[in-house]
Order: structure tokens, then C-alpha cells, then sequence
């Protein structure tokens, strides 16, 4: 009971603070890039934008730095015996990320309070460092996690940790696939929840160049996100299938170790029967984007023992459908995109895809979310793969249940007053009347 206690509490607050890194690291560039736009277009409506998007940035960045802290502290209280054995070796790039998570704090502040006492280039590098140092903190966590799925860097002396390499932590198999994927999926994410948003606001009023600047800032980055994950996914999935079989394996749902192995659309998994039911199968596909080799051998489950399978494997199935599926979906939506763009009438010329563009809002944070269960839950019962299992890290502290409702209600807090503040900024997007006006009074 405690391991499941603790898993869930782990499980909401990372499903709660991913949100809000996500946005850290993808939000600053977009407001970067409209600063940048108004210093060389002189566009009074790209000023405006860069002044709103740095608020929201603010706010995600303040919950952000609030539910990061909750993160920090559960680890050593629920995992108290994981971090008494990894914590010389993780040390490091905690540490790093603590360091560029300072410069981010520092260089957001000058960004917010600066417009008018620093240089318009000054100002526009503070914003440009922000955006650097969000996305350097996101991956040395990324490495830490990458570090829990490959770990290297040390050698077992009697179930010890000896001759610690920190810079074979830093670059560990798992790191440059995982941080890259990460950080991909970020600007993915914010770029389709941003873009959507405006383009919702941009629906109702439809001369508005506030939300049409927005709409092309966002969907430039979303798009060329989506565009670039399916090829990180892929590269992902190999690494996956190399270093760590038995996670691939549930991926796909797959029982039987052979050749020709197929890739599974949909489907649930029946671990008793150990067969993948109600599934669309494509012959030989998955050996093929796997090995580039219909003949090559994929290791199934059945290769593994019972008690080193994920669990719960339905979930590892599901999310991994999840967010392949919102993936190729946002990447269809950026292709859209770009076709309207080519064919030289825009995205705005076409009422259905804007109405598309508005309804893909959230799919980059449910592939996001759905992403993080896979690569958590496909890692049980491991901890740090291979070496500790999750049930021999966990707290033997009685009563986390209260604690996880106490931290559950600090969660649903947050998030409703986070909500509450973005859905204020919304409303108070400028109308078309008061944008003429302020083009009007820039002329």
C-alpha cells in the first residue's frame, strides 16, 4: 500500500508540474520573437503581444517554480532510500538545473520590469536568456530521468555505488534522445495550446491583428515542433528497444518474442490470455522501424519474467496509443498548414482549419502527459533501471494517503487559480477597435 500511495502522489505531481516546464520552456521564445518582430517591423501590436505573453510566462513560471519545489522535497520523503543511493551520482545535474533555473528567475525579472530602464536590445537579450536557460533547465532534469532509465557512471562494490563518474551521468545513452524529445514536445505543446487559444479568440473576431500575430507566431513554432518529433519519436522508440526491451514490448502490447513482428494500432492488452485484443496489426512493421529489417527478431514480453513486466501494462499500451496518436495528428494539422500557406491564400483564408487549430489546443499537453506515463510506467518496477526497483526505494512511512490527499488538494489550488489568471488575460485580449486605435496613436 505504501508503493502505491507513493506512486500515485509521484504520478500527479509530475502530471501537474510537466505542464507548467512545458510552458517555461516554449513560452519565453514566443515572446522573444515578437519583441524581435516589433523592434524590426515597428508593429505597436507585436509590443503588445510580447508585453501579454511575459505575464503568462510569469505566472506559469511562479506555479511552475512552486510545484517544482513539491517535486524536490517528495523525493527524498517518498524515496528517501533512492536518493541516499543515487544522490552522489545525480547531484550534479540537480544542481546544474538549480543554477540555470536562478538565471531564468534573475533575467525573467529584468524582462517584466525593464521595457522602459534598459535598451530595447538589452532588454530583448534579458528575454532571449530567459528562453536559453528555460530550456537548459528542462533537460539536465530530463537527464536526471534519462540517467533512472540507462544508468552509467559507477561501479556495484557490494550493492554500493563506487568510483562515481559524474560526467558519464550527464551523458548517459538515454540523454541526448530523451532531452531532445522533451524539448521538442515542449514547444509542441505550448505552441498548439497558445495558437488554439487565439485562434478560438480569432473566430469571434475576425479582423483582429492582436490574435492573427499570435496564431502566426505560435503555429510557426507548434508546427515546426510537430513536424520534427515524429523523426525524434522514431530515433526515441530504437533507443528504447536497445536499452530497455521489455518497455518497447509494452509499447506494442507485444507477447511473443519472433521475427516480423507487427506494429499494433490500438488494441488491450490481456495479460491472462497473453494476446493483444481488438488491435488493427501491420504485418512486420514494427521490426522494420525498429531494425530496418522485416526479419529481425523483437523480444516480447514472454522473454522477460512475469514480475519485470511494466505495470500496469494497459496503462503503458494506452498512453503510448495516446501520444503517437495526438502526435501524427498535430503534425496533419501543421501540414494543413503549411499547404494553405503555400498555396499563398494563409491559414486565416480557411474558417475550417482555424476551427481545427482551435479544437488541437490541448492535444500537445495530453501527448505530453500521456508521454510521461509512458517513460514512468514503462520503467517499473524499476526505479533506476535494472539496478533498484521502485518497491525497495520507497518510504516505509505510514499514512501517505493524507498526504496525498493534502497535496492533492494544494494541486487542484494552484491549478484553479492558474487557470483563473490565463482566462483573465484572455478576456482582456484587445478588441479590433482598441488595436485601430493604438496603430492609430503610434502613427
Amino acid at each position: 500500500m505504501h508503493l502505491i500511495a507513493a506512486r500515485s502522489q509521484m504520478a500527479m505531481s509530475l502530471a501537474f508540474h510537466i505542464v507548467f516546464a512545458c510552458v517555461g520552456i516554449a513560452m519565453p521564445l514566443m515572446m522573444v520573437v515578437a519583441e524581435w518582430r516589433y523592434l524590426r517591423t515597428g508593429d505597436e501590436v507585436y509590443l503588445l503581444l510580447a508585453r501579454r505573453w511575459s505575464i503568462g510566462a510569469a505566472i506559469m513560471f511562479a506555479v511552475g517554480a512552486v510545484s517544482g519545489t513539491v517535486l524536490s522535497f517528495e523525493l527524498g520523503l517518498l524515496w528517501p532510500n533512492f536518493m541516499r543511493w543515487a544522490g552522489a551520482i545525480i547531484g550534479m545535474p540537480f544542481s546544474l538545473e538549480g543554477f540555470a533555473f536562478f538565471t531564468e528567475a534573475i533575467f525573467l525579472g529584468i524582462y517584466m520590469y525593464g521595457w522602459d530602464r534598459v535598451s530595447p536590445r538589452a532588454h530583448l537579450a534579458a528575454g532571449a536568456i530567459v528562453a536559453v536557460s528555460g530550456v537548459i533547465s528542462g533537460v539536465f532534469v530530463v537527464i536526471v530521468n534519462s540517467w533512472m532509465n540507462t544508468p552509467v557512471g559507477f561501479r556495484l562494490v557490494n550493492g554500493r555505488p563506487e568510483d562515481i563518474n559524474p560526467i558519464a551521468t550527464l551523458t548517459n545513452p538515454a540523454a541526448l534522445h530523451e532531452t531532445v524529445h522533451m524539448t521538442i514536445a515542449a514547444y509542441c505543446a505550448t505552441g498548439f495550446v497558445v495558437a488554439g487559444i487565439h485562434a478560438a479568440m480569432w473566430l469571434r473576431d475576425r479582423d483582429n491583428l492582436f490574435h492573427r500575430r499570435a496564431i502566426a507566431i505560435a503555429f510557426t513554432i507548434g508546427a515546426i515542433a510537430a513536424l520534427l518529433q515524429p523523426i525524434s519519436g522514431d530515433a526515441s522508440a530504437r533507443a528504447v528497444a536497445r536499452f530497455q526491451p521489455a518497455k518497447i514490448a509494452a509499447f506494442e502490447g507485444l507477447f511473443q518474442t519472433g521475427p516480423h513482428a507487427p506494429l499494433a494500432i490500438g488494441g488491450i492488452p490481456d495479460v491472462k490470455a497473453r494476446r493483444l485484443r481488438y488491435a488493427i496489426e501491420l504485418p512486420s512493421m514494427l521490426s522494420i522501424m525498429t531494425y530496418h529489417n522485416p526479419d529481425a527478431v523483437m523480444r516480447g514480453l514472454d522473454s522477460f519474467p512475469e514480475n519485470d513486466w511494466p505495470s500496469p501494462l494497459i496503462a503503458v499500451h494506452l498512453a503510448f496509443q495516446i501520444m503517437v496518436g495526438a502526435g501524427f495528428a498535430m503534425a496533419a494539422v501543421a501540414l494543413w498548414g503549411i499547404w494553405l500557406a503555400l498555396r499563398r491564400r494563409g491559414i486565416f483564408a480557411s474558417i475550417w482549419f482555424m476551427r481545427t487549430l482551435a479544437i488541437s489546443a490541448p492535444l500537445g499537453l495530453v501527448a505530453v502527459e500521456a508521454g510521461w506515463v509512458v517513460t514512468e510506467v514503462g520503467r517499473q518496477p524499476w526505479i533506476i533501471y535494472g539496478v533498484m526497483r521502485t518497491a525497495d526505494a520507497v518510504t516505509p512511512m505510514p499514512g501517505l494517503y493524507v498526504t496525498f490527499t493534502l497535496y492533492s488538494l494544494l494541486y487542484l489550488f494552484l491549478g484553479v487559480t492558474v487557470a483563473f489568471l490565463m482566462w483573465r488575460q484572455v478576456l482582456e485580449s484587445p478588441t479590433s477597435e482598441e488595436i485601430d486605435a493604438l496603430l492609430a496613436i503610434g502613427e
